[in-house]
């Protein structure tokens, strides 16, 4: 798992969070806490994302490998 999250990645998340929960106490049930939770929402979306390419990305070179050494057996 560590090598589909990176540091940055956990960072990112991490102080979103923080202040996502400084935002919630400082301002209350406001209008405003709406929007910080929509930042919170697109971080972990995108590191979602990121996850999801990065597990896709090695499916793939995998295949290109059994594909090349495929080709070079024939030769």
């Amino acid at each position: 798992m560590k090598k589909y999250f990176d540091a940055r990645s956990i960072a990112v998340v991490s102080v979103t969070f923080i202040l996502f929960a400084i935002a919630l106490f400082t301002q209350g049930m406001t209008h405003d806490i709406l929007l910080e939770a929509g930042v919170l929402l697109i971080s972990i979306k995108l590191i979602m994302m990121a996850y999801k390419t990065a597990f896709f990305y090695e499916n793939i070179i995998q295949e290109l490998k059994k594909i090349n050494d495929s080709l070079n057996k024939e030769t």
